[in-house]
């Protein structure tokens, strides 16, 4: 059975930087809970940060940049988190291929999860094109990673993978 690694906060567990989930109902998700697909983590608390805690943004490109050494992530106060970041990247990482997991299912928009947008940097809520650090190490290692909107494409993934065992 294939397995899925998901944001903890799509499961509902309060884990956000404000303390808050973002869970994730319907059918699909709920028949992949019942099934023991999922593997949830959230790699900023696996990091070492806190909840709550400050939100963060990088700064000077995306989760790819971070990777790279060419951007950090950083707190509207300065702080500078990078480590933090990067450790529940590889943490994220450990636990997909500990479970065998393929597949990713992250929170959009996040610093670690977004999959297709992130926040530029400067703490003015404006989105931008990029990836975030988690979601950017888990495709370099060949993870397929969706975001909490494409569970149809979650799905078809899953068939096509199942079926080709």
């Amino acid at each position: 059975m294939e397995r899925i690694l998901v944001s903890s906060c799509l499961v509902g567990r309060p884990v956000r930087y404000d303390g808050a989930a973002k869970p994730v109902g319907g059918g699909l998700f709920e028949r992949w809970r019942m099934e023991g697909r999922l593997v949830p983590l959230c790699p900023e608390v696996s990091g070492g940060l806190p909840v709550p805690r400050p939100p963060a943004e990088i700064v000077g490109g995306d989760g790819g940049a971070v990777l790279d050494g060419t951007a950090r992530v950083v707190t509207e106060a300065g702080a500078d988190v990078t480590a933090e970041f990067l450790r529940g990247a590889r943490l994220a990482l450990a636990a997909a291929e500990r479970s065998g997991a393929r597949i990713a299912l992250l929170k959009e928009g996040s610093p670690s999860c977004g999959g297709t947008r992130v926040h530029d940097g400067t703490f003015s809520g404006t989105p931008v094109p990029g990836a975030g650090v988690t979601t950017a190490l888990l495709r370099r290692e060949g993870i397929r990673v969706f975001g909490e909107d494409d569970l149809d494409a979650v799905q078809e993934l899953l068939a096509a993978l199942e079926q080709n065992r």
